[in-house]
C-alpha cells in the first residue's frame, strides 16, 4: 500500500504525534492489541474474509460518481463524490467496523464496546455485532443522543445496549472517557472498537489500515475516469478516520493536494496546538486551563477537540491542507447537493461539499476534485428540518 515512509512512524509516531500515553495495565491491553494486528495486517487469509465482508456485506466497491449537474451550477473543476454514503449502514464507518470485528473475532473476546458522536460508527458497530452474535455496548453523549435518537433507536433495534454519558458536556469526548474507563475495568473479555484515527496507538495505524480502502478504490477509479490523478482529494475533518482513508493512497502524491475541513466552530487543526488527549498526542484545542475546550458543531460526528495524529503530521508538515466551513455554509451545501444531484449528504460530509464548490471556482475545467462523501443525510433530515423552520 502507498502510505507514509516507515522513517517518519515509529511505534505509533507520525512525526511527532501519536504514542500511546495510558496507564500501565491499559499498555499491556494495547501491546497485546498491536501485536494481534501485526499478525492479521499482512495474513492473506484474514484480508481475504475482510475483502468478503466489504464486497458481500457492505456491498463495495462503491462509485466514484461524477457530479455533473453540481460541477455545472460551480463552475471549474470537475466534481467527483466518493460514494460512502451507498455503504451498509449509510457511511464510511462499517469499513473499519468489519476489520477490527474480524479482529475480535480472532482475539476470541464476546463483548464490543465503542463511542459514537452522530451514531454512523455506534450503528455499525451494532449491525455487525447482530451479524455476528456479540454483546454490544455503546456510549453516547447525553446531547448527542437527543440530537441523533433515530441513531439511538437503530442501535437498540439491532440489539446493542446504548449508554448515555451525562458527565461533561455530553458530547463525543465524554463518550470516549467512559469507553475507555470500561476497557480499562473489563479487557479480559471486552474490545474496544475505537471508530476514529484517534486514541493510542494501535487504534490511529488499524482504523488507517482499514479506511485505506476508500483511496485505494478512488485512485484507480479517477484514473479509469480521467486518465490522471485529482488535483485535490477533500473529506471532512473530525476525529480524521474518513479522511485519512480517502487521503492513505495520494499522500505519497504530491501533485495531488489534500484538504481536510473541519467546522469553523471546532477548528482543531487550524488552532490547535500539541497535547495529550485520551491516551495519544495531537493538534488539540485547550481553554485557557489547559484542558480539553468545549466544541460544539451541526455536525455531531465533527465534534470533538483533538485529531488523529496522522492529520497533525499531515499539518505541521505541509502536506495537507486544513480549512474550515462554518455551519451555516455546510447548511447551504446540504441543500445545494440535494437539489443539484438528488443525493442528500450527512452534515459530517456537507463541510467538504461547501469547500469543494469554493476549490472548484478556483481550479480549470481540465482538472478534478474528488470529494469524499463521508455518510448519507437520513439521520440529519430532521435536525435540518427544525434548523431551517426557525429561520
Amino acid at each position: 500500500m502507498n502510505m507514509l515512509s516507515e522513517k517518519t512512524v515509529s511505534k505509533g509516531y507520525y512525526g511527532d504525534f501519536g504514542g500511546s500515553f495510558v496507564p500501565e495495565d491499559l499498555q499491556k491491553v494495547m501491546d497485546h492489541l498491536e501485536g494481534q494486528f501485526l499478525k492479521v495486517q499482512d495474513d492473506p487469509k484474514f484480508n481475504e474474509e475482510f475483502r468478503y465482508y466489504l464486497r458481500e456485506y457492505v456491498g463495495r466497491e462503491n462509485p466514484l460518481t461524477f457530479a455533473e449537474n453540481l460541477t455545472r451550477v460551480t463552475g471549474g473543476a470537475k466534481l467527483y463524490l466518493k460514494r460512502e454514503d451507498l455503504n451498509h449502514t449509510g457511511a464510511h464507518k462499517i469499513n473499519n467496523v468489519v476489520g477490527q470485528i474480524l479482529l475480535a473475532k480472532r482475539m476470541g473476546v464476546n463483548r464490543v464496546i465503542a463511542e459514537t458522536g452522530a451514531g454512523q460508527h455506534g450503528v455499525a458497530t451494532a449491525t455487525v455485532c447482530a451479524m455476528f452474535g456479540i454483546e454490544c455496548v455503546i456510549y453516547m453523549g447525553k446531547l448527542d443522543t437527543e440530537r441523533q435518537a433515530l441513531n439511538v433507536f437503530r442501535m437498540e433495534l439491532l440489539g446493542a445496549k446504548v449508554v448515555a454519558v451525562e458527565k461533561g458536556q455530553g458530547r463525543l469526548k465524554d463518550a470516549v472517557d467512559e469507553a475507555l474507563a470500561d476497557l480499562v475495568q473489563n479487557h479480559k473479555d471486552t474490545f474496544y472498537l475505537l471508530g476514529s484515527a484517534v486514541g493510542p496507538h494501535p487504534y490511529p495505524t488499524m482504523v488507517k489500515h482499514f479506511q485505506s480502502v476508500i483511496s485505494e478504490e478512488s485512485k484507480r477509479q479517477i484514473l479509469e475516469k480521467e486518465g490522471k490523478l485529482p488535483a485535490a482529494v477533500i473529506a471532512c475533518t473530525g476525529g480524521g478516520s474518513n479522511a485519512i482513508g480517502a487521503f492513505a493512497h495520494y499522500i505519497d502524491e504530491p501533485e495531488v493536494r489534500l484538504v481536510g475541513v473541519e467546522p469553523s466552530e471546532a477548528p482543531t487543526l487550524s488552532e490547535g496546538v500539541p497535547a495529550v488527549i485520551h491516551g495519544f498526542k495531537c493538534l488539540t484545542l485547550l481553554d485557557e486551563k489547559g484542558e480539553p475546550k468545549p466544541t460544539y458543531s451541526i455536525a455531531a460526528g465533527l465534534d470533538y477537540p483533538g485529531v488523529g495524529p496522522e492529520h497533525s503530521f499531515l499539518k505541521v508538515s505541509g502536506r495537507a491542507e486544513y480549512v474550515t466551513i462554518s455551519g451555516s455554509e455546510a447548511l447551504e451545501a446540504f441543500q445545494i447537493l440535494s437539489r443539484t444531484e438528488g443525493i442528500i449528504p450527512a452534515l459530517e460530509s456537507s463541510h467538504a461539499v461547501a469547500h469543494a464548490i469554493k476549490l472548484a471556482k478556483e481550479l480549470p475545467d481540465s482538472e478534478s476534485i474528488i470529494i469524499n462523501l463521508s455518510g448519507r443525510g437520513d439521520k440529519d433530515v430532521e435536525q435540518v428540518f427544525n434548523m431551517l423552520k426557525k429561520e
